[in-house]
């Protein structure tokens, strides 16, 4: 960390505006403090968010559906900003590389990758790139602010019928508040770490206006400091009429980083590297994210029309060095991956009231529209972040289209039906530097859904679903004809790939202060074709299953002890015999997450959280296993003053050698046979990190 960082973020204290006497009483406040399950009636949708919404007794439609409130949201410490998602039960983040890279993802069985069955959208926003250079379905979470979120809505599995694509495993929805009291916020940390945010509204005409500017950064506790450094603004001016709201968004953000890599097992056995070192220095990466997003909603008797839009763009460039000097013994394997897009796209949305052989019945139909022009999209070898030689060099123009259609019948007291529809197209033109692999591709594909709700009887509904989804593959797979290395042959991927999803279901809060969901569900996936960007190459894999069970629980012991337990374990198999095996590597088994939070005093909170990683077969024949991790994490917050709070956070309290993340595969070192070493290569979990900061609220 630079002295002339550290002097800027004192500045920024220093400078944030100041305001004398008591709080004004006539602040800005959040117009209503509501929540909203997508697609419900305007009788079922709407919740306090002081209210005990996780049961959602009458109004979801799974037991694996839910929300996070602004006040869950804010009883939590993160270590970066991706790990909010981690408030959504069984869903867990780590690292791989450098912190400006996306997040990897877990859920349900699955290692989603940067986010490949896992559909993520902020403030109307969808962040999964489709065609990315890096990974299909690149869930780059790096600009989120958690302090101004307003909540979190998520849905797993394939039972929606507003979720599209890369919706297989589950969708979240993240949104951001309105108005907000003015703050400043001042952290600092081990190994450099320093953020400043400053965020608050004004009233301007009859709407709010909502501005925020963080800054980060951080080196890790690695050999070679990861020097990420963030840039990241957001501007959102929204209006509420009598029967007409409003919502224009603006964010900016900006980052850079190094990355210490996975490193081989047996480099750390052997002493010759240290646990956090790296093999190659220059690996690295920046990413730059512009985009604009609108709304308009009308609501009327019996029914509400909504229009979203947004405009984006979004550029990746990234250094990475897996294989070491496996391809190329004398320049070493790194390799550059450079993403230019922009991303435009519209949902229109019609809900509507009406009657079933004189029963209550909602309906929502729903048009979605999205177009990537990605005019670069290249692989190269590098040394040294200098380039070597070209691999491909591809522009994509990508568009889908989804018509959705849901209905919702109140057939009596204690039976509900919802029944959807969803049917998605999407085109792809590639053009390629290497001829054989241009062309164009189209598919469509239909998904139904239907969930019968039973109850509440005493506080408790049972749930069961069946649906149809989907997942895209890269579009340069579905045209691809040889190896752009080496020529050889290869093999087109499917452009959309069907998943078939069963669940039963129970919630209840039958027991005083406990609120507990219950789920078994099954997942098929009729292949996992996929375009390893890392390569330019296809990857064939057979059809899978995966299946489970889920269950969340929220315990309030007394007003001021909370118990949150959050359980998962899962199994993912091949479902077609390869004599190599049938276990699908990287899926995790088992996932914890709990937490206690105490509060031993009005202005004193104490918050508790113990997360466990289940290990995860690497190899087809399931030999070869990662480690299970635990990590604890603290954080104290103490109300100072009416406008000061002071907080500490202590990650990985116990200071666990373990593994963000593990793989199974060949590199070579120096000196090694040309063949390469098939070794564990891992990504260190960081040790233990306190952090404190200081919020000021104007």
């Amino acid at each position: 960390m630079s002295p002339c960082f550290d002097s800027f973020f004192l500045a920024c204290a220093l400078a944030a505006p100041q305001q004398a006497g008591p709080p004004s009483a006539n602040r800005p406040k959040e117009p209503s403090a509501t929540v909203e399950i997508k697609g419900k009636a305007e009788s079922q949708k709407v919740h306090d968010l002081d209210a005990p919404v996780n049961h959602l007794l009458g109004i979801a439609d799974t037991a694996s559906q839910g929300i996070v409130t602004r006040e869950k949201l804010e009883g939590r410490a993160y270590l970066r900003a991706g790990e909010v998602l981690e408030t959504v039960p069984g869903l867990l983040i780590s690292q791989h590389s450098g912190e400006g890279k996306a997040n990897q993802y877990y859920l349900r069985g699955f290692d989603l990758d940067h986010g490949t069955d896992l559909s993520v959208s902020v403030a109307g926003l969808p962040v999964n790139l489709p065609s990315n250079a890096h990974g299909q379905g690149y869930t780059d979470l790096n600009f989120l602010i958690p302090e101004l979120m307003r909540d979190i809505q998520y849905e797993k599995g394939p039972y929606f019928a507003d979720a599209g694509d890369f919706s297989a495993a589950g969708s979240v929805r993240m949104d951001y508040v309105h108005s907000l009291s003015p703050i400043t916020q001042v952290e600092m940390g081990a190994d450099g770490y320093r953020r400043f945010l400053a965020a608050g509204s004004m009233k301007v005409g009859q709407g709010d206006l909502l501005t925020a500017l963080e800054l980060m950064s951080n080196d890790g506790p690695w050999v070679h400091p990861d020097d990420y450094r963030k840039a990241n603004g957001l501007v959102r001016y929204s209006w509420a009429g009598a029967s007409d709201t409003i919502e224009l968004t603006g964010l900016a953000y900006s980052g850079r980083w190094n990355s210490s890599d996975q490193i081989p097992q047996r480099a750390i056995t052997s002493g010759q590297l240290n646990r956090f070192g790296e093999i190659d220095p220059t690996d690295g990466g920046a990413s730059r994210r512009q985009a604009v997003m609108g709304a308009w909603q009308h609501a009327e008797d019996g029914g509400v029309t909504r229009v979203e839009g947004f405009l984006s763009t979004y550029a990746l460039d990234l250094y990475s060095d897996f294989t070491y000097f496996l391809n190329d013994p004398i320049h070493g394997d790194q390799f550059h991956q450079h993403d230019r897009r922009t991303i435009s796209g519209l949902k229109i949305s019609q809900r509507w009231s009406t009657t079933l052989f004189g029963r209550p019945m909602d309906n929502e139909a729903s048009l979605q529209i999205r177009n990537d022009n990605i005019s670069g999209l290249n692989l190269s070898h590098t040394e040294a972040r200098q380039e070597l030689g070209t691999v491909l060099k591809d522009q994509v123009v990508q568009a889908t289209e989804g018509l959705a259609f849901e209905t919702r019948v109140q057939w009596s007291g204690w039976f509900r039906t919802v029944l959807g529809v969803r049917e998605d197209a999407t085109q792809a033109t590639v053009r390629s530097d290497t001829a054989a692999n241009a062309g164009q591709a189209h598919a469509a594909i239909t998904s139904p859904k239907a969930s019968l709700i039973f109850g509440p009887w005493q506080d408790t509904e049972i749930y069961l679903s069946y649906g149809q989804g989907f997942h895209s593959n890269d579009a340069r797979g579905t045209t691809i004809t040889v190896d752009p290395s080496t020529g050889v042959p290869m093999g087109r991927v499917t452009p959309l790939v069907k998943a078939h999803g069963e669940e039963i279901g129970v919630r209840s809060s039958i027991l005083p202060r406990w609120q507990t969901t219950l789920a078994f569900w099954r997942l098929d996936l009729d292949s996992e074709l996929t375009f390893g960007g890392d390569d330019g190459t296809t990857s064939p894999n057979r059809p899978t299953r995966r299946q489970g069970i889920e269950w969340s629980n929220e315990i309030h012991a007394t007003d001021r002890l909370t118990l949150n337990a959050d359980l998962a374990y899962s199994t993912a198999r091949f479902t077609a015999f390869d004599p190599v095996g049938d276990h699908v590597p990287q899926s995790i088994a088992g996932a914890a997450l709990v937490g206690l939070s105490w509060h031993p005093a009005e202005a004193l909170q104490l918050t508790f959280l113990d997360r466990w990683f289940g290990p995860r077969t690497l190899i087809e024949d399931g030999s070869v296993k990662s480690k299970a991790s635990n990590l604890v994490q603290l954080q104290v917050r103490w109300q100072a003053t009416k406008r000061l709070q002071v907080s500490m956070e202590v990650f990985n309290l116990l200071n666990a050698q373990a593994s963000d993340i593990d793989y199974f595969y060949p590199s070579r070192l120096p000196g090694e046979p040309a063949s390469g070493v098939e070794d564990i290569h891992l990504h260190p979990v960081a040790p233990r990190e306190g952090r404190i900061g200081m919020k000021w609220v104007f």
